[in-house]
């Protein structure tokens, strides 16, 4: 399972009230479990679990105790412009074309930052703010959810 849909659960868990999620993808399982809730200090366990034949019990390896905190990476500072909608999310009006920004880059409002694709259609994305792009949170042709941070405007 990749890194990023694993530190994606992490966070979904961590922030909500659900106390334990278990995702299978493929053949290989994961478990997230929040412990600690009645004491009010969570700590995040994950258990990778590989799927044996229906003979056989499935072998469970228990990774460290993974605290919520080591996964979110400092908070950046700047604007962060967050995704309107659910999509897949471009760079460029075109394969091939020049990105609309880059790390960099400087933003007025009201400037196409990306498109998102949502049901067929092709949605510019403006700044809601003016500066310099300081990151860019999302690779070319990733999907992307509502309220998903794109890019930070410092």
């Amino acid at each position: 399972m990749d890194l990023r849909k694993l530190k994606t659960l992490i966070d979904l868990v961590a922030e909500s009230d659900i106390s334990e999620l278990e995702v299978t993808e493929g053949e290989s399982k994961v478990r997230i479990v929040k412990s600690g809730a009645a004491s009010g200090q969570h700590q995040m366990v994950m258990m990778p679990q590989q799927q044996a034949a229906p003979a056989a019990p499935a072998p469970v390896a228990v990774a460290a105790p993974v605290a919520a905190v080591e996964a979110v990476p400092a908070a950046p500072t700047g604007h962060i412009v967050k995704s309107p909608m659910v999509g897949t999310f471009y760079r460029s009006s075109a394969p091939g074309s020049a990105p609309f920004i880059n790390v960099g880059s400087t933003v007025k409002e009201g400037d196409t930052l990306c498109i998102i694709e949502a049901m067929k259609l092709l949605n510019e994305i403006d700044a809601d703010a003016s500066g310099t792009i300081t990151q860019i949170l999302v690779e070319n042709g990733q999907p992307v959810e509502f309220g998903q941070p794109l890019f930070i405007i410092g």
